[in-house]
């Protein structure tokens, strides 16, 4: 018979990547753990994981099996929520992902005021542009920007309407110029996003007449942190195509200027992200509630 705390310490060690780690985790040995493992693989006569001194990695039977174990250990996680979600407070651990920009400026004191609300509730907190798998990742939720087409997760909406603008200082403005067409733009000194690798140097944008045109983006300064980016164009070093939730605050209060506002920037909507499994955490939909006024009120004052 399948032990309930041995199928725990599989969906762990596929999460955070060692039998170590989980061990820490639970509190136990790391022998405990592989004893688990190894008892889990007896009964289901596979073998979970392909394991090496120096890596842990899910077989194909385990990636397999890993949903059902999941599935399994969230509905008795739901069911105990269900059961005490009623009171006044929030309890258990609840893992939240955001992008770095974005988590640093907005969502950690929103997160902090969140907490206070709920003082029996245990936050950990992921800055990253690395995108979090919610499947794999020690992660609850997730906020992600861009359209959610994958029917694996439940994107929570938190702000639909977001788009890209091209900003830059007053500084950089008086100094430089702004530009006036695409085609100018390509003369200026452009802030450069990375991710995984990639440097996001074509910039599209949606003409008044709603036609598509994409430039090349050139500059001497590049970053995979998206605060980086927004720091460089509040210093003045460039222009930078950002999502307009995470500089608004800078453009009512004038630090940083829209360029080319009669050119429509690339949609990038905010959602909640999380497996379909865990849609109905107590902890979830409080914090999706939170987190969907906080944006509305952010936004609220006109924009420019």
């Amino acid at each position: 018979m399948i032990r309930l705390d041995d199928l725990g310490l599989f969906a762990r060690s596929a999460a955070l990547g060692s039998f170590s780690n989980a061990a820490r985790e639970a509190g136990l040995l790391p022998g405990q753990v592989s004893a688990a493992i190894q008892r889990l693989e007896r009964e289901l006569d596979i073998r979970l994981f392909a394991r090496s001194t120096r890596s842990l990695r899910l077989t194909a039977e385990g990636e397999s099996y890993l949903v059902h174990a999941q599935d399994a250990l969230d509905s008795l996680r739901a069911g105990h929520e269900r059961l005490h979600g009623q009171g006044p407070q929030l309890q258990g651990v609840l893992h939240v992902a955001a992008p770095s920009d974005l988590g640093r400026s907005l969502v950690l004191p929103w997160l902090s005021a969140f907490r206070r609300e709920h003082p029996a509730l245990s936050l950990r907190f992921l800055v990253s542009d690395q995108v979090s798998d919610v499947f794999r990742d020690p992660v609850d939720v997730a906020i992600r920007y861009s359209r959610m087409e994958d029917a694996s997760y439940v994107a929570l909406p938190l702000l639909t309407e977001n788009r890209r603008v091209l900003v830059a200082s007053p500084d950089y403005i008086e100094r430089h110029g702004q530009p006036h067409t695409l085609e100018a733009l390509g003369q200026h000194a452009c802030l450069l996003y990375t991710l995984g690798g990639r440097v996001y140097d074509k910039w599209s944008f949606t003409q008044p007449d709603g036609a598509r045109q994409t430039m090349t983006a050139n500059g001497v300064l590049s970053s995979d942190d998206g605060h980086i980016v927004h720091q460089w164009a509040l210093a003045g070093e460039g222009i930078a195509y950002k999502s307009a939730v995470d500089v608004h605050d800078d453009l009512m209060a004038g630090r940083l200027q829209v360029l080319l506002p009669r050119l429509t920037g690339d949609p990038a909507p905010l959602h909640l992200v999380c497996p379909h499994r865990r849609q109905y955490s107590p902890a979830i939909q409080k914090l999706h509630a939170w987190l969907k006024t906080r944006f509305a009120e952010h936004v609220r004052s006109p924009q420019p």
